[in-house]
């Protein structure tokens, strides 16, 4: 994160390489939402133990100290996703710690959610906000019982960098480091989907209320209703607003 240069190439070998769901699910001239999903064998509070301790899984690449060990996070409102920049050992001078605020804690449940603001990465530099929503829920895997990691970041406001571009690089980046978690926690489920933001092409007017199929020779044209036609997508689990649904009841019910 040193660079934007250096963001952006690390996204890139990210989104060939991690075989966590990922997507840039919305996108604008001043916003986009990248979503990532990945089932793991541990159980929920393993899961919420690893993900309050970047050390063990953040990638050093997208390090500010180029050593992840330097990350922490304090699982509490207020608390920060912070990292310490090391003192240059430099016997000619004086020289200072310093220190990176990554994201803020806005809500800790533990076993259940996360969520932090702040603008990570190249992100930093503009008047931009960003919010990490984090999700965890039990599922049921081939293996028996596990747990699914689904986390959503919302990134608005003006920004210098084209949006295709900052938001694919920027769900490679999450992608990276959902990979890493989850591999840390045992990858169940992981399937590869490309992120890449494609603008819409504009649909046909209908030239009457039903299609047509080509006739086969020898047979009656067959018609079809759109009417009747339903879209159908392989689950993808929960939506984090789904599994936020249940904050109100107790941890485990």
């Amino acid at each position: 994160m040193r660079k934007s240069t250096m963001f952006l190439a690390g996204a890139a070998m990210a989104a060939t390489a991690s075989p966590a769901w990922a997507e840039v699910v919305q996108a604008d001239e001043d916003h986009f939402v990248t979503r990532n999903e990945a089932v793991v064998e541990a159980d929920p509070k393993a899961t919420w133990l690893a993900l309050i301790s970047p050390a063990r899984w953040w990638s050093s690449e997208h390090t500010w100290s180029a050593d992840a060990a330097n990350l922490t996070l304090t699982p509490q409102a207020g608390g920060c996703f912070c990292e310490r920049i090391p003192e240059v050992q430099d016997n000619a001078r004086i020289t200072l710690e310093g220190s990176v605020e990554h994201m803020r804690v806005i809500q800790a449940y533990p076993e259940v959610a996360l969520r932090m603001s702040g603008a990570l990465g190249p992100l930093q530099s503009e008047p931009v906000t960003g919010v990490l929503t984090i999700a965890i829920s039990k599922v049921e895997t081939e293996q028996g019982e596990g747990t699914r990691i689904v986390w959503e970041y919302n990134v608005g406001g003006k920004m210098r960098y084209p949006v295709p571009v900052i938001s694919t690089a920027v769900d490679g980046v999450m992608t990276l480091q959902l990979t890493r978690l989850s591999e840390l926690l045992g990858q169940v489920v992981a399937p590869k989907v490309p992120s890449q933001v494609v603008a819409p092409e504009p649909e046909p007017e209908p030239e009457s209320e039903t299609e047509t199929v080509p006739d086969v020779e020898g047979e009656a044209p067959i018609t079809i209703d759109p009417e009747a036609v339903i879209e159908t997508e392989e689950p993808r689990g929960p939506s984090v607003d789904e599994a936020f649904d249940d904050l109100a009841s107790e941890p485990g019910s």
